[in-house]
């Protein structure tokens, strides 16, 4: 049987709570007592619960704000907030997340406290920062003292294992050191399988639309991205684009449901949003799952798919898994050399061969499904809110166009260089990702005491070891003290005219869509490849873009109340959201202008 998470919290923390217990009895007593029985007896626990975190919460603010002045630091401001506990905060964020745009309240406390605060929020708290000398530090200047911490991987556990995304230390290393020689070259037969499942993704696009129903291009994308990321992984793909593409407003059928790449897919997306939840819990999230962990369903799906595979890999050691065509060793080939016993290792309690085959295969899985999470979900957004941009400006899109057919023509593929030279599409890719990065929020937290910098002339800001800060490079990009006054418009050309040396050249930490210093992400070329032969494969074939809103499901087109906010918010046609990654609530519903010159039928 296995445990819940808030089993193990319990028995993990049983001395403290065995403490606290007397607290809330003893000291709820007395609340209770000194009110004249005014208070009913129920109220003992929460009353001294309640209690007890403010005293422990002040405490250390009090003594963070002593090491502070006697460094010539000082602690980030606070959030204010009527409600107990702050949990009119609490309330605030998770709302946002639930039903908010991504970062309104951000904005909220950036006009009152400035660009980096002290976020009190029920039992959680956390200093947000949208500072770029900050962000310089967590990620580069000051990698040593910031790592993912123990709350954040326990919180992704479930789903992200000790993977190179949530890993830190000597598990990190490992995992960047392995996957790194797999991501330092343009190999062919990448480019390959991006175009293959590029064509067969627009023959299923024409299909459908020329029965005259719009099709969801973030669905599509999406599929895209899922079947090129496996067949990297494992040299065969899940086959996602076979199980066909939804109708708007239609049910889909049992078959569809049950295609094994659509289960796939839905799982990803359902463990995103349990994890997603748990963050707004802090380290008391598990006590939300006392009973059961809300990943463990869907994450059976995705090893049912991912573990025969890999014990298949491990069976097979010493066989050749290399491209055919292309001689290249695959990436699951090279991860099962790279474990080969390696794994247990880290683990200081394994020490047999069996037990090291089942922790490579464990540290194998682990990283397929962080790979294939940041494979699929983050191109796919970049994509989808590509496709959304094209859509809203037609003049882009015709621009961009000129460029796919002078340079590459209308019917083949792209070559390598040939994408190096298409200047108008790396910023185009670059604009999206500014106004639309895909992972919009991240968390670093501190391993020591120390301190984000100051700007010139002001104090740091002093950090106490155990503290957690929250990045947010979705609300960085559109700072327009530091892109411009015109930050929330869509313009690739900021990204080529003089605006290039203006903004970004001389303070590259504004534009982090990719993570910067040690942990910047080893698939970025890998990742700007895959979406430029997507678009010049969608451009030789479409001439025009426009949004069906007419589908698109009522609740996911943006209230009215949204066209008085200031910023980007006003001018949203469709809901942006964020669970780990971004997405378009309710899909991108999309009519594609089929053109004159098509290449495929």
């Amino acid at each position: 049987m296995k445990i819940s998470p808030g089993i193990r919290f319990v028995f993990k923390n049983s001395p403290g709570i065995f403490f606290s217990s007397f607290f809330f009895y003893f000291g709820g007593y007395l609340v209770q007592h000194h009110s004249n029985g005014i208070l009913p007896r129920w109220t003992i626990v929460p009353l001294s619960f309640s209690i007890l975190v403010v005293l422990r919460r002040e405490w250390r603010f009090f003594m963070d704000k002593r090491h502070a002045a006697a460094i010539g630091a000082v602690v980030p401001p606070v959030v204010e907030d009527k409600w107990p506990l702050y949990l009119g905060n609490f309330w605030k964020t998770f709302n946002g997340f639930m039903n908010g745009y991504p970062g309104d309240t951000a904005w909220e406390w950036i006009a009152k406290y400035g660009h980096t605060f002290y976020v009190r929020a029920g039992f959680d708290e956390r200093v947000m920062t949208v500072e770029p000398h900050h962000v310089k530090a967590l990620l580069a200047t000051n990698f040593d003292c910031w790592e993912k911490g123990t709350t954040l991987h326990d919180q992704l556990y479930s789903v992200l294992g000790t993977g190179v995304f949530n890993s830190d230390g000597d598990m990190w290393k490992y995992h960047r050191t392995m996957t790194r020689p797999f991501f330092t070259k343009d190999r062919i037969s990448d480019f390959e399988n991006f175009d293959r499942h590029a064509m067969a993704s627009i023959t299923l696009a024409k299909e459908r639309l020329r029965t005259g129903f719009p099709i969801d291009f973030q669905d599509l994308a999406s599929r895209f991205t899922l079947d090129t990321t496996t067949e990297f992984l494992f040299a065969s793909d899940v086959s996602s684009l076979s199980a066909g593409l939804p109708y708007p407003s239609a049910p889909s059928s049992t078959s569809e449901l049950m295609h094994p790449s659509n289960l796939v897919a839905a799982s990803f997306a359902q463990v995103q949003f349990r994890v997603m939840t748990r963050f707004f819990f802090g380290a008391w999230w598990p006590l939300m799952e006392l009973w059961k962990d809300q990943t463990e369903d869907d994450m059976k799906v995705l090893m049912g798919f991912v573990d025969p595979i890999l014990q298949s890999a491990m069976q097979k050691k010493g066989e050749s898994f290399t491209d055919a065509e292309n001689d290249e060793e695959t990436f699951l080939q090279h991860m099962v050399k790279s474990t080969d016993g390696a794994a247990g290792s880290l683990h200081p309690f394994i020490g047999h061969s069996e037990a090291n085959t089942i922790a490579d295969i464990k540290v194998l899985r682990d990283e397929c499904l962080n790979l294939m999470t940041a494979g699929r979900d983050t191109t796919a957004a970049l994509l989808s809110f590509g496709v959304y941009m094209l859509a809203e400006h037609p003049h882009v899109l015709q621009r961009l166009r000129a460029e796919v057919l002078e340079t590459v023509g209308p019917s083949r593929a792209p070559t390598y260089e040939e994408l190096r030279g298409m200047k108008y599409m790396r910023a185009f890719l670059n604009e999206t990702l500014r106004l639309y990065p895909p992972v919009p929020f991240n968390l670093r937290n501190a391993n020591r005491d120390t301190t984000l910098p100051g700007a010139p002339g002001e104090q740091p800001f002093y950090i106490s070891r155990g503290t957690s800060v929250l990045y947010s490079v979705f609300v960085m990009h559109r700072r327009a003290d530091l892109w411009g006054p015109d930050a929330i418009e869509f313009d690739p050309d900021r990204f080529i005219d003089a605006r290039l040396q203006q903004y970004l050249t001389h303070n590259p930490f504004i534009f982090v869509p990719f993570n910067a210093g040690p942990r910047i992400c080893l698939g970025q070329q890998f990742a700007y490849n895959e979406a430029s032969i997507m678009l010049v494969r969608l451009l030789q074939n479409f001439s025009s873009v426009s949004l069906a809103q007419d589908v698109q499901p009522p609740k996911s087109i943006p209230p009215a109340s949204w066209a008085d906010v200031p910023g980007r918010q006003s001018v949203e046609k469709l809901w942006p959201k964020s669970n780990l990654t971004m997405f378009i609530d309710g899909g991108l519903w999309v009519r594609l202008g089929e053109a004159a010159e098509s290449t495929s039928s």
